[in-house]
């Protein structure tokens, strides 16, 4: 491995740790990495706490802050669909620079429908809506990095009658 590159695994080590991951994995042709870490235990009441307050940020309108939840859940105070970023990376809001953005805030989306991009080691991953409803508002802004489990977007899900 060259300096640079021993570097930029250290690097990636300490965001690793900084950010609690407890394992991460990388494949690319002959580069094979494979990180497991340690993670202490969280008692659940502490983890209730936390997300909590990881909820009460995203109402105020101070800078997304990442939220402890890994899988999108409903906001029950304001009745709407949190869609969380399943990834560490950079959120983008169109397929390329100049493109429309994949959805907008009035725009009915589908369960399974591609609503953003998250770039994630070089890697574009399209960002899947797991709600059907109406977007009511984009939380992140274009070219922001976003941490996992952090919100991106709000959805008003549609009633089932």
């Amino acid at each position: 491995m060259k300096k640079q590159d021993i570097e930029d695994l250290r690097e990636l080590i300490e965001f690793l740790k900084q950010h609690q991951v407890a394992e991460f994995d990388v494949d690319r042709g002959d580069l094979k990495i494979r990180l497991k870490f340690q993670q202490p235990k969280s008692d659940p009441p502490d983890l209730a706490n936390r997300i909590a307050a990881a909820r009460q940020r995203v109402d105020k309108p101070a800078p997304a802050a990442p939220s402890e939840a890994a899988v999108p859940s409903a906001d029950s105070e304001a009745g709407l669909h949190l869609v969380k970023s399943p990834i560490v990376g950079t959120f983008y809001g169109s397929p390329s620079p100049g493109a429309s953005p994949f959805v907008s805030p009035g725009n009915h989306v589908e369960k399974g429908q591609v609503i953003c991009a998250v770039e994630a080691m070089k890697l574009m991953n399209e960002i899947e809506c797991d709600a059907d409803g109406e977007v009511v508002r984009c939380l992140v802004t274009n070219g922001q990095p976003i941490e996992f489990g952090q919100p991106l977007f709000e959805i008003r899900t549609v009633q089932e009658s």
